[in-house]
């Protein structure tokens, strides 16, 4: 809940922080867990500002609120960027927007389909606000998403996520889009196919040069592979970085974790490649799937956020399907049989 606090949320339940140092741990122990805070809004450029996240994995304190949001104004409207993790997140999001700006919001755009951005959204709906998500990604959703709320309502907590359900977009997108936001600002939505995940967006504010990465870029956390096509999105890093060496990115609101630099891209390509080059190489050894936890280490990432549980995770992922390539092929010998045997 540290993190809370430094991040300007106000959490119903924490009060008197210096006094409840002072009682001890006990009287912490009895304070209610909270339900429900405020959304702090941090200025990025000129009308672009990011709705910042927690970090760290959904949990009954955080309120599962640990990704990045955000918005865009242009002269007569706004357009918002991902919509929190539940009901209540997304009511939370949405008055941090009318705190911070009067005109009215032209839509909300979902980048990808992880749990921590897409729940919010009918919140934005209840106000008249259309949601749009790309195709692919509301495919995955109706497919999957009641078993990542399903998880989340026990991880964060029925109160904390009441109201939260599985929705429809309002629009599907079929890919990428250019627009002009409140009537003038130039913004695109890229899309670069199967990423992070099928139906991966990111929004790119022509006026700036921000970025509102998605799920293509994290700042400082380890990326997900779980419902990643790991060549595409790799290739969809390189055509970023492009866009970035030519100036036409200058700072990036990641997916999770600080406003960042155009380096984060080079930082999110840099962890796929490593992960992608040992795992190989481990596989190529004969590393067994259960020795592969003690041997996939890279100690260079082990102090960004997520790192004992998501890239053990990865590592997992990404042996099994090269396994799987492997065998298809005709590279990896059957299972009990050693290479070149």
């Amino acid at each position: 809940m540290r993190g809370a606090i430094a991040a300007g949320l106000a959490v119903p339940g924490l009060h008197g922080v210096a006094g409840c140092a002072a009682a001890g741990a006990a009287h912490a122990r009895e304070d209610p867990l909270p339900t429900d805070a405020e959304a702090a809004v941090q200025p990025v450029a000129p009308g672009v500002w990011m709705l910042p996240g927690l970090g760290g994995e959904p949990d009954a304190r955080n309120l599962g609120r640990v990704a990045n949001a955000g918005f865009i104004a242009g002269p007569q409207g706004l357009l918002a960027v991902d919509a929190g993790t539940s009901l209540l997140h997304g009511r939370a999001l949405l008055r941090a927007i009318r705190r911070t700006s009067p005109l009215p919001l032209q839509a909300v755009v979902i980048t990808q389909t992880k749990p921590d951005v897409l729940f919010g959204a009918p919140a934005f709906r209840e106000a008249g606000v259309p949601i749009w998500m790309h195709r692919d990604a509301a495919t995955l959703m109706a497919a999957r998403c009641q078993v990542c709320l399903d998880r989340l309502n026990r991880e964060v907590g029925a109160p904390a996520m009441a109201g939260t359900a599985l929705y429809q977009a309002d629009e599907l997108l079929p890919g990428g889009r250019q627009l002009r936001v409140g009537g003038g600002r130039p913004v695109v939505l890229l899309y670069a196919g199967h990423t992070s995940g099928p139906g991966d967006l990111a929004v790119l504010d022509r006026s700036t040069g921000v970025l509102f990465a998605g799920g293509l870029v994290e700042g400082r956390r380890i990326p997900n592979l779980h419902d990643a096509d790991l060549p595409g999105w790799q290739a969809a890093l390189q055509g970023l970085q492009r866009q970035a060496d030519a100036g036409q990115i200058r700072q990036v609101v990641p997916g999770h974790g600080p406003l960042s630099g155009p380096e984060a891209i080079g930082e999110t390509a840099g962890y796929l490649a490593a992960l992608d080059a040992q795992v190989r190489t481990l596989l190529e050894a004969g590393v067994s799937l259960g020795e592969l936890p003690a041997r996939a280490t890279l100690p260079a990432y082990a102090g960004w956020d997520g790192y004992p549980a998501i890239h053990r995770r990865n590592a997992a992922t990404l042996y099994l399907r090269l396994e799987q390539d492997g065998l298809r092929s005709g590279r990896l010998p059957p299972e009990g049989q050693p290479p070149g045997g």
